[in-house]
């Protein structure tokens, strides 16, 4: 899990359950990565995965009947899971800013844009022209012509690509250190989907933030992180640079999601079709979890559970296949 910049977060052995009647489900089970200051890092795996709970988990806002049940999240030197509801307010007020994918459904629709802005600094009554110029220049930051009238506009009379962009102005207007952005381009059109990324990439840089992208599309997080964390069936099960783990992916569902990457240069290629569902996390099978889907499955595999084994290329993958030895013959 090493980073090239020094860890502003680092989270450790994350457990994150739900209490059902059917069971404990373990949405998020022993998660650990690290983000560097000014870096951005793709959480990347199939729906279920794991991938939002694990996002709001570090930002402290899982739904219940979810509950963080283990671990540790370090941000900035503190451990979030050791502070209060009011302190973790505070964080989600300044540092972290979460960025969700459909923001119509977050958005007040009795507010106009410009006031939710401006509650994002706890000045959403306030007429001062300090506030009003700080409203238009974060509309301005996220490339919105006419800031002045959407900012008096309501959120159904902007379009989603409008509106994500002003959800990003209310995040942005905080100068977080931290962006958590989950699936933030899913409800867009592909044109707007790359202004949106583009727009994410760009100001990373100008304010110098580090970037959590969570998203099941592989070419997004491709273009836009440094870093990538594969996870299936609640865990990581393989992690590194991003472009060695799209050049020369080291674990079978790596491998299975890259080669699901549409090619608009190869339009008759067939797109191969990894069989099976995620397992049901009540009762996920023994050992390795993917192996009722895995081609390469071994004895091993459905015994126990792999550890994660460091390879070349500053890679790392939760498989029996780096450790065939140990299998039986």
């Amino acid at each position: 899990m090493t980073t090239s910049s020094p860890a502003l977060l680092s989270v450790r052995d994350l457990h994150t359950h739900f209490f059902s009647a059917r069971g404990v489900v373990r949405a998020v089970d022993g998660v650990s990565f690290q983000v560097g200051e000014g870096e951005a890092i793709g959480l990347v795996g199939e729906s279920g995965s794991g991938k939002s709970m694990t996002a709001l988990s570090v930002v402290g806002l899982v739904p219940p009947p979810g509950k963080i049940v283990a671990g540790s999240i370090d941000f900035g030197g503190k451990d979030l899971l050791t502070l209060n509801q009011r302190a973790m307010q505070a964080v989600r007020a300044t540092d972290v800013a979460m960025i969700f994918q459909d923001p119509g459904a977050y958005l007040n629709p009795v507010m106009t844009i410009g006031e939710q802005i401006a509650e994002a600094i706890g000045k959403r009554r306030s007429k001062d022209p300090t506030t009003t110029e700080s409203v238009l220049a974060a509309l301005r930051e996220v490339q919105i012509p006419e800031p002045m009238r959407v900012a008096a506009s309501y959120p159904h009379e902007l379009s989603g690509g409008m509106q994500q962009r002003a959800m990003i102005a209310s995040a942005l207007i905080r100068r977080p250190r931290l962006i958590v952005a989950d699936e933030p381009t899913t409800a867009l059109d592909a044109t707007v989907q790359h202004q949106i990324l583009e727009l994410l990439a760009d100001l990373r840089t100008r304010i110098r933030a580090s970037l959590i992208m969570i998203s099941h599309d592989l070419a997004v997080v491709r273009n836009v992180c440094d870093r990538v964390y594969v996870m299936y069936a609640g865990q990581i099960i393989e992690h590194g640079p991003a472009a060695e783990i799209f050049a020369y992916p080291q674990h079978p569902y790596a491998q299975a999601l890259i080669d699901s990457i549409l090619d608009p240069w190869a339009p008759t290629r067939d797109v191969p079709l990894l069989p099976g569902s995620p397992p049901d996390m009540v009762a996920p099978p023994d050992g390795c979890r993917f192996h009722p889907r895995c081609r390469h499955v071994m004895e091993i595999c459905r015994k126990a559970q792999p550890p994660t084994i460091a390879l070349a290329r500053d890679q790392a993958a939760m498989c029996w296949l780096h450790e065939a030895e140990k299998a039986p013959a």
